[in-house]
């Protein structure tokens, strides 16, 4: 039986990446290791928590003696735990690097004390910067970050390249699009528009709102995880885009429409910080030698989103006392 220690697994893409593992690989065991952070949500597991292959251990991926112990009795490690708020990131950088970067190193350093099997560090996009007009992030792209969240995630994919060139480490890469789709915290675009809709308050769009995103669906985001953690190139890094490039204002739009709302609920505010302009994805790589490709046209996956987010309304007001006492 194989075990994977799943960190940030109480987050967005980890629960569904989770529910992923536990749902195709029955005879696996999934260890997942969270903080609880502001973001971290244990009802994203209410469904898998009774499962026998399920086991929740509370705790940081900066603790060395409780990352040490979790690694020895698994086989593989895939790392989700990260703080991802770019908006966070601006005032707050330090949190960033201690567990983007430093969280990293901790995993990594016991992985390579003890053995692994296989470590998969979970990126993004953001890590290669903006795009102009045209043109693709190929895995080759140069890393040029440009917001204290995307140079954090640079630096830990820049420890997770040395340790396999330098010791060896069973390494592997992937770098996503923007995801949606269920459980997403409601501090990003899509749940938040909703949420901030439901209570009949204007949404607020950056600048002019044409800033472009790749949007990926969080489920098929998972599958080309499974797929690269089992099939990869050791040392490889795998690029895993939707292939849905959408302005901010057309996903505004696209919702307003799905809640009977018009352009009265939008509210234009001043532009972020270092906004990237564009960001999109080749899959050329993942596609041509591991046979992964988008499961849903972005059509239907919205669709899944919008529907579940207003069918669990209960969650999004859980999560809102909750991020109420955080405060």
């Amino acid at each position: 039986m194989t075990t994977i220690l799943v960190t940030g697994g109480a987050g967005f893409i980890g629960s569904c990446f989770i529910r992923h593992v536990l749902s195709r690989h029955l005879d696996y065991k999934v260890i997942n290791l969270d903080a609880l952070t502001y973001c971290g949500n244990l009802e994203n597991l209410k469904d898998v928590e009774a499962n026998q292959n399920y086991k929740f251990v509370h705790g940081n991926i900066c603790d060395k003696k409780l990352v040490r112990e979790l690694i020895s009795v698994s086989d593989c490690v895939v790392n989700f735990a990260a703080e991802s708020h770019v908006d966070n990131s601006i005032k707050h950088p330090e949190i960033f690097v201690e567990t983007n970067i430093q969280g990293t190193l901790t995993l990594l350093q016991a992985c390579k004390e003890i053995g692994i099997e296989r470590y998969l560090q979970v990126s993004t996009d953001e890590v290669y910067g903006s795009l102009g007009e045209i043109g693709y992030f190929y895995e080759t792209t140069p890393l040029a970050p440009n917001s204290p969240y995307s140079a954090s995630k640079a630096g830990a994919d820049l420890l997770v390249r040395a340790y396999n060139e330098t010791y060896g480490l069973p390494t592997l890469n992937t770098r996503c699009s923007n995801n949606y789709g269920p459980y997403q915290y409601p501090e990003k675009l899509i749940p938040f528009f909703i949420s901030k809709l439901l209570r009949n308050e204007k949404v607020p769009v950056y600048g002019d709102g044409l800033n472009v995103r790749d949007w990926l669906y969080v489920y098929d985001h998972c599958e080309a995880i499974d797929i690269v953690l089992h099939s990869g190139k050791v040392g490889e890094i795998y690029n895993i885009g939707g292939h849905n490039e959408k302005t901010n204002l057309e996903i505004t739009h696209l919702i307003l429409k799905a809640m009977g709302k018009d352009e009265s609920s939008i509210e234009y505010v001043e532009d972020r910080l270092g906004h990237d302009r564009r960001y999109a994805i080749s899959n050329d790589k993942i596609t041509s030698e591991l046979g992964w490709k988008p499961s849903l046209t972005f059509e239907e996956g919205i669709k899944r989103t919008i529907d579940w987010y207003l069918n669990n309304q209960d969650w999004i007001r859980n999560i809102e006392n909750k991020k109420a006492s955080f405060v």
